[in-house]
């Protein structure tokens, strides 16, 4: 009798995956590699059995070389190449065949290999250029020919101004400062003709050349916000994205495309246009933000319209710089310079610098005396980190000056110095601010590692430092105010040659000493904490324009305590880490303003053509999607966020628009100012004819609420303001059960029309948030063979009999002999697929949709985030309470038992809660018939 192992077959070669069949090669290829051929002795005998000495020897020589050349293959086998020595993150798709794209240490290496493996290369001077190239080629020749030329008039110039002996004349001229224009907008400066035609309708950032070679970029034709900006990092880092900003390492952006404008007057102008942009009362007048006024905290917070139906705009932060010789212990000091100006800084998201800085300059201009409006877009750049190691990482980059007599800034200096041990900015006091001038980083460069102290006297020490913050007591007022401090460190930035020439003349294992004509490097670091519990703050280091890649490839490069080295993110890593925190990103998760309907906008059309682009059998068919009771069809937009449909579901939505080409950017500077005149062909546009269109599709009446208004509404529902019929307010989802919900799902609240409807989720709620003890539960197992027999039987005619039938017939009459009933609604939680899994709710109980859903790798489970329409959750309540009294339990009739069925419904929720239900609602992603109970909180 066979064996059970010799009945199995054996499985086909080809079934096994791709990996599996890689790694078997592989191992194939070692074995081969070690084998080594060896020969018989018997063939050395001759027939008579005696010895051929000359077949002896042969055989000898033979294993000898196979030996060998064994040994030669199996090294081959286990060594790699020198392109593959190369970090994944520099690798390039033609290193194999291009020594080029190899870097320098590895490129001899490369072509030792090339030439021994015979790989077919390229060789630029071989090749045969095609027309393209051709014109290219000579326009290259002539264009240095003129250069040349040129080249050689300017030396014969300078060698005839110094033969005269005028030393004043054969010195080279400095450059001239260009003048900040006030209240008009500014232009980037012009760049090197090597670079200018990439940059006719866009700005490149400060570090635009290292993100291009390592993330995927905006489109050149579609840049966004008129900045190139790095989109996310090839590599795949989701994971190790969420591991870098909140267990260990340190993510770092350059977001030197955040909008930068200063404002500056005395202070009482500066407080009434702060008040005319709608920031909080309580922050300009309650004592409590006193430090925010004298320049030791920074201030965040919602600015709006100051006319018309006064929209909110955006999110900005607002930093105010310290007075002269203004001692920050007493309030005297406050008082006395009321009449000296002062100068603030105001930071906004690109997508609504435009607006904000129109109606800055609108409400400027009211204030007596006036307040004069900069823009410092493209003069001031920024850096945002996060993490357990950011602080340690930015404590390394930036080395504050030796100072060579007593100030004030020492004491931002000292306490800064003494931060490299924390792992956490929201340990700092809240929205902290520091001022000083650093050195050059480069002349630090390699970093290296700094000593973190482990003694109790150290910890004390730092702990002391954090609950006193001796920068609050003494400050200078911060050099990044001053536009001459910062030219002056951006012009005296010395060259990289000059800096390795000062490398080579220090001795080994040193930095070069410092020079008095070091540049002074002026920063503004502020400490953002976290909203939610131990979650992990943020720093942003302002600093001039030109000074932010020497300190990015510092930070970049530094190796952390904990291993490894800071990561980059992109635009997408910033919506992952904000959403793992529970915090809306801007402009996204805000469609009530402008620049958040733009962008949806924009999405909009790019989902469109994605759902377009797939063939009719692979893509949603959105007017067959079944939502039970008859209903047939999506709820709106399939691929949008239908806001249109929300507020009136008897319009059509306007037409997606095309995304922006770069034929239809042109400058408005003149029309937004009527002063700038000027046009130069590297100028940034400052609005396109797309965005004037998509401004136009922006509903009039739709608008967005802030945190604080939108809690205060739904604490008192009984009197809300005449606007919130059309507001909508940003909310954070979390699925009370399994699901996963994604960008456009649409959000119900329960059931308002149909108390049977709202009975049967309330049930559900109930069954997840109170769930009946353990021993009490129906096994799994059973309710899957339950729903399968169910399924079954509903495909048979009502008078067949079936096996199946009989036994469920047996199944309900033990249930119902039982000394203790219970329903599969009350022994376990009811799944999507059940019979008695309640549909999702009508069309007129939607209320908002899902603007940012995934798995949440910090809860280690699904949550998103989205907006609902405050209207529609005062009314819930309302219509509730008509519900209850429809009818009464004595009555018969449909409204005898309409009332039954409301008064049944209110037993529900109260044994829930009334708070508990008025924050429930239900989550049905696009295209799908199956809704998911999720609670939503403000945010």
């Amino acid at each position: 009798m066979a064996t059970v192992q010799e009945k199995k077959r054996k499985k086909s070669p080809t079934t096994t995956n791709a990996p599996n069949r890689q790694r078997n090669a592989k191992r194939v290829k070692i074995d081969e590699a070690r084998n080594v051929l060896t020969q018989a002795s018997d063939k050395a005998l001759n027939n008579n059995g005696e010895l051929d000495v000359s077949a002896f020897v042969k055989a000898r020589e033979f294993e000898i070389k196979a030996m060998e050349a064994s040994m030669g293959a199996s090294k081959k086998a286990l060594s790699s190449r020198a392109f593959q020595q190369v970090p994944n993150e520099l690798r390039r798709r033609t290193a194999s065949h291009n020594v080029k794209k190899v870097p320098k240490k590895l490129r001899s290496r490369a072509v030792r290999e090339m030439k021994e493996d015979n790989t077919p290369t390229v060789t630029p001077r071989r090749r045969k250029p095609t027309h393209h190239m051709r014109l290219r080629l000579e326009t290259a020749k002539t264009l240095q020919k003129l250069h040349a030329r040129q080249k050689k008039k300017r030396a014969q110039a300078h060698e005839q101004k110094a033969a005269e002996g005028d030393p004043e004349k054969s010195a080279a001229p400095a450059p001239p400062i260009r003048r900040l224009k006030k209240n008009i907008l500014s232009k980037p400066e012009e760049p090197p003709s090597k670079f200018r035609k990439r940059q006719k309708h866009k700005c490149w950032l400060p570090t635009h050349i290292y993100h291009a070679k390592r993330a995927h970029m905006t489109e050149p034709k579609h840049p966004l916000w008129r900045f190139a900006i790095a989109l996310t990092p090839t590599q795949k880092t989701y994971r190790k994205t969420h591991r870098a900003g909140s267990l260990r390492g340190c993510v770092a952006w350059d977001t030197s495309y955040m909008g930068t404008i200063q404002v500056e007057a005395v202070e009482a102008s500066l407080l009434g246009l702060f008040r005319g942009v709608g920031v909080d009362e309580d922050a300009l007048v309650n004592k409590r933000h006193g430090k925010w006024m004298r320049g030791t905290r920074s201030w965040q917070g919602w600015v709006r319209e100051r006319d018309g139906e006064q929209k909110w705009i955006a999110r900005v932060k607002i930093v105010w710089c310290i007075q002269h010789g203004s001692s920050l212990d007493t309030e005297a000091a406050t008082s006395t310079t009321k009449s000296a100006k002062r100068r603030c800084f105001v930071r906004v998201h690109p997508s609504a610098f435009l607006q904000l800085w129109t109606e800055l300059l609108k409400v400027a201009k009211m204030q007596r005396p006036p307040v004069v409006v900069e823009d410092l877009r493209f003069e001031i750049g920024s850096l945002e980190l996060t993490g357990p190691g950011s602080t340690e990482a930015l404590v390394a980059a930036l080395t504050p000056l030796k100072e060579r007599e007593e100030s004030l800034e020492e004491e931002s200096a000292k306490a800064w110095s003494s931060l490299g041990s924390v792992t956490n900015s929201s340990c700092l006091p809240s929205n902290a601010i520091l001022s000083f001038s650093v050195s050059d980083p480069r002349l630090h460069y390699p970093p290296r590692t700094i000593k973190r102290p482990g003694s109790e006297s150290a910890n004390d020490e730092l702990l002391q430092v954090l609950a006193s913050w001796p920068p609050d007591r003494a400050q200078n007022p911060p050099s990044i105010f001053d536009r001459t401090a910062r030219l002056t460190a951006s012009r005296l930035l010395p060259s990289q040659k000059a800096i390795n020439r000062r490398k080579g003349d220090a001795m080994p294992d040193e930095y070069p000493a410092s020079a008095p004509s070091d540049p002074q490097i002026p920063i503004l670091l502020t400490a953002t904490c976290s909203s939610t519990t131990g979650g992990q703050g943020s720093w942003t280091l302002l600093l001039p324009w030109k000074c932010v890649l020497p300190v990015w490839y510092h930070i970049m490069h530094y190796p952390l305590s904990t291993g490894g080295n800071p990561c980059f993110g992109g635009l997408e890593e910033t919506r992952q880490l904000a959403f793992e925190h529970g915090i809306p990103w801007f402009p996204g998760d805000f469609p009530g303003t402008q620049a958040g309907w733009q962008w949806e906008m924009l999405e909009r059309a790019k989902r469109k053509a994605d759902w377009e682009k797939r063939s009719k059998s692979k893509r949603v068919a959105w007017e067959s999607l079944d939502l039970g009771h008859g209903r047939k069809g999506e709820i709106g937009t399939g691929w949008a966020c239908d806001w249109e449909y929300l507020f009136n579901p008897t319009s059509t939505p306007p037409p997606a628009p095309d995304p922006p080409s770069a034929s239809q950017a042109t400058t408005t500077d003149s029309s937004t100012n009527n002063q700038d005149s000027s046009k130069s062909t590297h100028a940034v546009p400052e609005t396109s004819k797309s965005q004037a269109a998509v401004t136009t599709l922006t509903p009039h009446l739709i608008n967005h609420l802030p945190l604080p208004l939108s809690s205060t509404i739904l604490s008192s529902p009984s009197s809300p303001p005449s606007n919130t019929q059309h507001s909508l307010t940003t909310v954070h989802l979390t699925l009370l059960s399994r699901g996963n919900p994604t960008i456009c799902a649409r959000i119900y609240r329960l059931p308002t029309t149909s108390p049977q409807f709202r009975a049967q989720w309330l049930a559900l709620a109930n069954s997840i948030l109170h769930p009946p003890p353990k021993n009490q539960r129906q096994p799994k197992s059973s309710l899957n063979i339950s729903n399968r027999n169910n399924k079954i039987l509903a495909q048979l005619p009502k008078n067949e009999s079936h096996p199946l039938r009989t036994e469920q017939t047996a199944i309900s009459l033990l249930r119902t002999s039982s000394s203790h009933p219970a329903s599969a609604a009350e022994n376990h939680i009811i799944r999507p697929g059940d019979p008695s899994y309640p549909s999702v709710p009508n069309k007129e109980d939607l209320s908002g949709f899902v603007t940012t859903g995934n798995f949440d790798l910090g809860q280690g489970k699904a949550s998103a985030i989205g907006c609902i329409a405050i209207g529609k959750v005062v009314q819930q309540s309302d219509k509730q309470q008509a519900g209850l009294g429809s009818g009464n339990e004595g009555e018969d009739g449909e409204e005898g038992k309409a009332g039954k069925a409301w008064k049944a419904v209110q037993e529900l929720e109260n044994k829930l809660g009334k708070k508990v239900v008025g924050r429930l609602c239900v989550v049905r992603d696009a295209g799908t018939a199956v809704g998911r109970l999720a609670r939503w909180e403000l945010v």
